[in-house]
């Protein structure tokens, strides 16, 4: 029984780990970090450490002394992305949208420096804003649900894809890394993303990120259509259904949990 119990100690030790590397981005976590986050003493957060990075399920980079997430839990992740799609999961509180709305309403999911339109439903106002085709991509920041990623990730990690995208940014609206910058404080302050005849003439969106169960921001939720339709009032209104929306989205995700 005691050998039993050590094992499920252990085991719950490197969960602890693996969800903290998981909010650690590219660049990981120091040691002291990781013991200081997690509440364990620094000899057993190092040996839970060596364990995760045995089975693959962690690394350790040298150089900076850092740890991250290992090649294998990229891979249960994908297998797990099979089971779990994401659209499956935003589809009603979408189309609750674009009914709601009357407009359309998009799922953008966060891959790397860019945001991918994962989905979309379209509402019964005749005039439609399809700014967006299922499978597009842009960089992080451009689009209303881009943005609402973007303006939710930590400072430094915020500030690595900003340099990044850079330079693309002025094909979209004369965009540029510091115009981006001051967008992301901005929406991070309102809790929510707007974008007014920037990227498409004539179309205004607005856009709220989904968290995972730990807390990430992996996707947006965002409604867009003609600009003479999305006054201050209405803006109001459509934030209201977007996080009820966001708000139901994440609870599916905790409860995949």
């Amino acid at each position: 029984m005691a050998v039993a119990s050590s094992e499920s100690g252990s085991l719950r030790r490197g969960v602890v780990l693996l969800k903290l590397l998981a909010t650690a981005g590219t660049r990981g976590l120091a040691l002291t970090e990781i013991a200081d986050r997690a509440g364990f003493p620094h000899p057993t957060t190092h040996r839970v450490l060596r364990q995760l990075i045995e089975e693959g399920l962690a690394l350790h980079t040298v150089e900076t002394r850092r740890y991250k997430l290992g090649p294998l839990a990229f891979e249960l992740g994908v297998a797990g992305s099979t089971m779990y799609d994401i659209r499956d999961l935003c589809d009603p509180q979408m189309g609750d949208l674009a009914d709601a709305t009357g407009d359309t309403a998009y799922l953008v999911v966060r891959s790397g420096f860019d945001a991918v339109c994962m989905h979309r439903r379209e509402g019964s106002f005749p005039i439609r804003a399809l700014v967006l085709e299922v499978g597009s991509r842009r960089p992080l920041g451009v689009g209303a649900g881009g943005l609402a990623i973007l303006s939710v990730i930590e400072d430094g990690e915020q500030d690595r894809i900003i340099e990044r995208v850079g330079r693309a940014l002025p094909e979209f609206g004369r965009l540029d890394a510091s115009a981006l910058k001051d967008a992301c404080k901005f929406a991070s302050d309102e809790g929510r993303a707007v974008i007014r005849n920037r990227v498409s003439l004539g179309v205004t969106a607005v856009g709220m990120p989904v968290r995972d169960s730990l807390g990430q921001p992996v996707a947006a939720l965002s409604v867009a259509t003609l600009t003479q339709r999305m006054g201050p009032q209405r803006i109001e209104q459509v934030s209201e259904a977007l996080s009820r929306a966001v708000k139901q989205v994440e609870a599916r995700f905790r409860g995949l949990r």
